[in-house]
Order: C-alpha cells, then structure tokens, then sequence
C-alpha cells in the first residue's frame, strides 16, 4: 500500500480488498478496537458483508511514563504484558495490579458508553477478524487475541493497514492469519503513516456503531 495512508476510511477499503475472500460469508464477524480501529472496520465490515462489533482494549501504562505500555487487557478478560518492559522497570506486582484496575474501570465504562446493553456476540465457531488503524507494539491486539481465542473461534484474522516488522512477526506466531498493507521500517509510530490521523471521539465511535447496528441516531438535549 502506498505511504502515508489518506485517512482511516481509505485504510479499511484497502484492507477490505485484501480480505475479499471472506466477502458474503455468515460465519465471519469484524472486531473494531477502539477507537481509531472502528472506522476502518466499518469499511471493511461493509464491503465484506459482514457483521461488526467491538473488542475493546486498554494498554497498561508503565507508572510515571503512561505511553510506555507494560501491557493491555481486554474485554473478557484477556491480559498480556512486556516482561521485558516489567523486568527493565522492575515494576512491582502491586503497581501492575493497581494499574490494571484502573484501566479495568475505563474498560467497563466504554463498554457501557459503546455498547450499553447490547449482548456481546457469540464467537464460537466463527471467522474472527480483528481491526485495527495500525499496531505499534501489538501489547493491544495481542490482548485482544487472548480475549477472542477464549471463545473457541474457529480463525483468528489480525488485519491492519500498517504495522512494524517485528509486531507483525509476533503475531503471526499467535494467530492464523496476519493481514498488514505496510510494514515500514523504522517505523516510530503509526500517525507518522497516515495523512489524516484526526483523533476519534467517544461520539464518533457511538455514530458509527449506530449506522452499523441501523440504530437512530440520539438527539441532543
């Protein structure tokens, strides 16, 4: 795929082509991870003729350097963590734990704002394909792969449009199934890729899920 990406809706159509062969098929659903993975996977969830949901993930930042990631978890209960990060950092269990209950709480919260009490879709059996706007580290996606391989899919599909060659080695080892656009190198971070990396807002999330679920939009009040 050609460098930098235009924006995050031109990144789904593009994966979205990489994955026809799982176009029309009703044993497949799209997992977004939020928030910049879901406007992609609303590009490839539509052109595949698929359903979309989330799986939600939250890094575990190390205490005192937040964007230093010693881990994630996700929705369901998946935990991984970069015990190199842990060991170089000899950060302690407690600190770790305290940590994980915060991002814990933010976790529930956004399953509530996002989904509210819409049921979590059964994955058993199913062609699981997790979305992405790129991976860094992959301390998320991996999270988020514990969480689904719980659930006894039948395939597990990584798809992002762009990713370091290391992260993407690592998964391959994990999942069935790695589609990357991208793998640039050096890499440094993932908006350096895109043309537009806007931030996705909570709001953007909850509209894009409702054009998704065919749910009218909320009026403001």
């Amino acid at each position: 795929m050609e460098l930098p990406i235009a924006n995050r809706e031109v990144a789904g159509q593009a994966l979205a082509e990489a994955l026809h062969v799982y176009r029309d098929r009703d044993d497949v659903i799209v997992l977004a991870l939020p928030r910049g993975g879901v406007p992609v996977a609303l590009e490839v969830a539509n052109a595949l003729g698929a359903q979309l949901d989330l799986m939600l993930v939250r890094k575990l930042g190390t205490p005192g350097q937040k964007e230093l990631a010693m881990g994630a978890i996700a929705s369901g209960g998946g935990r991984v963590m970069n015990e190199d990060v842990v060991r170089a950092l000899a950060i302690s269990r407690q600190a770790i734990e305290r940590v994980a209950e915060k991002e814990g709480r933010e976790l529930k919260r956004r399953e509530q704002l996002y989904r509210g009490d819409r049921p979590w879709p059964d994955l058993a059996g199913r062609y699981v394909i997790l979305v992405d706007d790129g991976l860094a580290t992959g301390a998320t996606m991996r999270a988020a792969v514990e969480a689904v391989r719980a659930q006894e899919p039948a395939h597990i599909v990584v798809a992002v449009p762009v990713a370091p060659v290391d992260t993407i080695a690592l998964l391959r080892e994990q999942v069935d199934e790695v589609v990357c656009l991208a793998e640039p190198h050096p890499f440094q971070a993932i908006g350096l890729w895109y043309t537009d990396f806007s931030q996705v807002s909570d709001e953007d999330v909850r509209y894009m899920l409702g054009v998704a679920w065919n749910e009218p939009a909320e009026e403001e009040t």
